[in-house]
């Protein structure tokens, strides 16, 4: 006797094939919100990114070289000030290395030392100037002077002066302009580093002071 297998319902095969259809629509949805997922953490990544680098190109574009000349940079001498101040100037320019103190090594503690020993000086291309060796009193060009100074930085060049401190006389290079018009000056005293960030006040109070400017040869 043949038995028969009990006929599957035609309803069970409409369920099977909706519940199909609905996994695989389900699935493909699911596929699209991972791609967008992916596709906005792709862009945050990015967008980080871009920011870090943005920010990264800011910083460098507000460094100076010449923070990395003063902090490998020493005076050698107690009064070799101004051959130090010149040196400075040269790694600043590139046409001597850092292990580069001949000039301190000629000076020494010369006293009778000035701006004038490198007037019209050239050295390694470099060619020196001294301005404003005037009389200090209430006649002094004091925004003249000032101007000279601001001009010179605004062209990418420091500024060699002679700063009136509690001890005398030292020599400093002004670094730059702050945004309120002040001038930062630095000078090394063996390898200590002494910032003033008030040359203007201190020029002012001693009634005018005398800089070294530099010219550059065009091929350098």
């Amino acid at each position: 006797m043949k038995i028969l297998k009990p006929a599957v319902p035609f309803c069970y095969f409409r369920a099977s094939k909706f519940l199909s259809t609905t996994w695989r629509l389900y699935k493909s949805k699911i596929l699209q919100i991972m791609k967008k997922m992916l596709f906005i953490l792709v862009m945050l990544i990015s967008t980080a990114v871009i920011f870090h680098a943005k920010a990264q190109t800011k910083n460098n574009s507000n460094y100076d070289f010449f923070d990395t000349v003063v902090n490998n940079h020493n005076q050698i001498f107690p009064a070799s000030g101004i051959p130090s101040a010149v040196e400075m100037v040269l790694k600043y320019c590139k046409v001597v290395d850092f292990n580069f103190y001949d000039l301190q090594i000629k000076w020494q503690n010369k006293a009778d030392g000035s701006f004038h020993d490198f007037d019209k000086k050239e050295l390694y291309g470099i060619t020196f100037s001294q301005k404003f060796n005037l009389p200090r009193d209430e006649s002094f060009p004091m925004d003249s002077l000032f101007q000279a100074i601001e001009n010179e930085l605004k062209s990418g060049k420091k500024v060699i002066i002679a700063l009136q401190v509690e001890i005398g006389w030292s020599i400093f290079v002004v670094y730059k302009q702050t945004p309120d018009g002040e001038f930062v000056s630095y000078s090394k005293h063996g390898s200590h580093t002494t910032i003033f960030r008030n040359t203007k006040e201190i020029v002012k109070k001693s009634k005018g002071t005398e800089i070294m400017t530099y010219s550059i040869v065009p091929h350098l």
